[in-house]
């Protein structure tokens, strides 16, 4: 990712929020925070779906490809059974060094 790819995809949402929606954003934040970011393109989303903005569809889909990292699904092993036999050391967790 380019940053200046998501500066641009940012700006050109701002700029068609404004005008459509009357929506401020602020586009360096929407770049550098991917939970605002996230808000944003689903605002765009809503807008488009239910006030006909089509135009911001695009821009959404650009931006969330530009700032949002992609979650990859890793595989869930179950954790080992405890047994009497399993001993933890407290004083190397960072509980046991609280109250130790």
């Amino acid at each position: 990712m380019s940053q200046n790819d998501a500066f641009a995809a940012a700006a050109h949402l701002h700029v068609l929020l404004r005008r459509k929606t009357g929506r401020v954003t602020d586009t360096e934040w929407m770049v550098h925070n991917a939970e605002y970011a996230q808000a944003i393109v689903a605002f765009a989303r809503e807008r488009a779906s239910e006030d006909g903005h089509a135009d911001l569809l695009p821009l959404a889909d650009r931006l969330e490809s530009l700032v949002i990292p992609v979650r990859k699904a890793v595989p869930v092993s179950a954790p080992a059974p405890l047994t009497a036999s399993t001993s933890v050391d407290l004083s190397t967790r960072y509980i046991g060094r609280l109250r130790g």
